[in-house]
């Protein structure tokens, strides 16, 4: 993406805004990606960077889509989240520095890692459009 961050703010919804601003979380298995299991990448809303892949989701049962790793860790940074009266550790995005969730340490896989991210932060890049859409050189993921 290559607007400025001001502008793509303007044009989220209110939903995405309260969760990518202001640290917000949507209503459990009432968002958009938590049952999708089409193949793609799912990339930042704001600054577009890719995030995580479908080949890394699974049905955690949570209600939210949940990835076992990120496709680069350099894009994610984690920050302790004491609100709630809960430890936890909060996953941003390190470009457009907004709110995508939480990660857990009850996934499956190698490193045990249950990526939680909220639907309204994400959006979905198909497979099949991927080239189109600028990002070719995920379609390797895919091979």
């Amino acid at each position: 993406m290559n607007k400025p961050k001001e502008d793509v703010l303007k044009q989220l919804s209110p939903l995405a805004y309260e969760v990518t601003q202001n640290n917000g979380t949507e209503p459990p298995f009432r968002n958009e990606y938590w049952n999708h299991f089409q193949e793609g990448i799912y990339v930042d809303i704001i600054s577009g960077k890719p995030l995580f892949s479908s080949k890394d989701k699974y049905d955690a049962g949570c209600g939210w889509p949940s990835f076992t790793k990120p496709i680069d860790e350099s894009e994610i940074t984690e920050k302790l989240d004491t609100s709630h009266n809960m430890i936890r550790t909060e996953v941003r995005s390190k470009t457009a520095d907004s709110h995508l969730g939480h990660v857990f340490p009850d996934g499956p896989g190698p490193a045990g890692l249950r990526y939680c991210i909220n639907s309204a932060a994400l959006k979905f890049i198909p497979k099949e459009d991927l080239e189109k859409e600028g990002y070719g050189k995920y379609k390797k993921l895919f091979e």
